[in-house]
């Protein structure tokens, strides 16, 4: 039977480990070895007297006397025979080989001295099962790890990708010293779980790296996302559009379709598997237009917000007209802006108006100059023929008196009339 000590030393890897126990002169070693390798014992004697060693096994048989091997047993051999050392070695260990070797030293009284031997077993290779095969996204699922007929017993402990989890496990003796240990692992799963290895790990002192995994397959509802083909930018009057529906899941969607919420598809409308297509769009096809996409896991949607806005209009340009006004030349920032917005429009009026007011001013001053300059001028030539009249009694005394007049009166008269 393994006591607590077989078990702790159970616990040290592959190759002699040292813990030196010791009566009075006279020391040995324990040891673990894997089953099926070789294991030395030694006695070692400090400051001996010529005392005769000897090494028994756990039946307390004598295996070597000095350098004298009474034992029938080939697998012990002997390493080195000194005064001061008694060393042998035992190969292709066995389970039935584990238990506490006796150094012996020939003294008054005996010397003795213990080196237990701890044979570990390696377990087999690890059995890993799950509850299922697939699993749906948002599902629990349980992983089982199990190592078998080891000894000590193994230690297990989960990773899922490079992240470690915490399982539970239970540990069974059985009937020939060994152990077999199982864990459970359980975790919600996720889509993106999918193609992710869940190992299970096997820690004994006997191997390294000793795993198994498993790779997750996971279902989930399709991924949804809507592109425009055309137009780009922004939507108008007049213009096509044409929407791709792409849709990805595990399995892959079986059924696509385009809706309009809270209203019809519109009649010309061409829906082409994933594509909708519509033609010469106006503002009554504006709403949301929603892609639905379904497997055997669920169904998704996604939803575009058509707005159609006004088509564009191309300015016409200016005409010259006859008119005074159109004649006037203007700067050409005061050209441009009057094809701004409402204010710039009305300030163009105003500086349009006060130059019109400007041109009517000067022409009626001008028209006004003219009017005194020919009053003045009027009545001219009377003033010239009736110098001399103002002294005159009558008309005839006037005419004669005038300058340049006739003295005769048969001369010719001349009358303004």
């Amino acid at each position: 039977m393994l006591n607590s000590s077989n078990l702790r030393c159970a616990e040290i890897q592959k190759g002699a480990a040292q813990f030196p126990v010791q009566s009075q002169n006279l020391i040995s070693d324990n040891i673990s070895v894997v089953e099926g390798e070789t294991a030395t014992i030694s006695c070692r004697v400090k400051n001996n007297d010529d005392s005769v060693i000897q090494l028994l096994n756990p039946n307390r048989q004598t295996i070597y006397f000095k350098d004298v091997r009474p034992l029938k047993d080939a697998r012990f051999q002997l390493v080195n025979f000194s005064d001061n050392e008694l060393r042998v070695s035992l190969s292709n260990v066995s389970l039935s080989d584990e238990g506490r070797y006796v150094c012996q030293l020939y003294t008054d009284p005996p010397q003795e001295a213990y080196a237990d031997i701890s044979v570990l077993i390696p377990p087999g290779n690890p059995i890993i099962e799950s509850r299922e095969d697939i699993v749906r996204e948002g599902n629990e699922t349980e992983i089982t790890c199990t190592s078998m007929g080891s000894k000590p017993a193994a230690t297990i402990k989960w990773m899922k990708g490079d992240k470690e989890l915490q399982g539970k496990s239970k540990v069974e003796a059985t009937y020939d010293r060994m152990f077999t240990v199982t864990s459970w692992l359980r975790f919600t799963v996720t889509k993106e779980d999918d193609g992710v290895p869940v190992v299970c790990i096997v820690d004994h002192p006997a191997v390294k790296d000793f795993q198994a995994q498993k790779y997750l397959e996971v279902q989930y509802k399709p991924e949804v996302t809507i592109k425009v083909e055309f137009p780009q930018g922004l939507i108008r009057e007049g213009e096509n559009l044409e929407l791709t529906c792409q849709a990805k899941g595990k399995p892959q969607p079986h059924q696509v379709n385009w809706v309009r919420v809270d209203d019809d598809v519109p009649s010309h409308a061409v829906i082409t598997g994933s594509d909708l297509f519509i033609e010469n769009l106006n503002k009554s096809y504006n709403g949301t237009y929603r892609c639905v996409a379904s497997n055997s896991v669920g169904e998704t949607y996604a939803d575009y917000i058509l707005y159609v806005r006004d088509a564009l209009t191309t300015t016409p340009k200016p005409t010259t007209t006859t008119t005074t006004i159109s004649a006037t030349t203007f700067p050409p920032d005061i050209i441009q802006d009057s094809q701004a917005g409402p204010e710039a429009q009305r300030l163009d009026h105003a500086v349009i108006g006060g130059v019109v007011a400007v041109v009517v001013f000067a022409m009626l001053c001008l028209l006004i100059v003219l009017g005194r300059y020919f009053a003045r001028h009027k009545g001219t030539y009377f003033t010239h023929e009736a110098k001399g009249a103002d002294d005159a009694a009558d008309a005839d005394t006037a005419i004669i008196n005038a300058e340049g007049g006739h003295n005769n009166s048969d001369e010719k008269k001349e009358y303004y009339i």
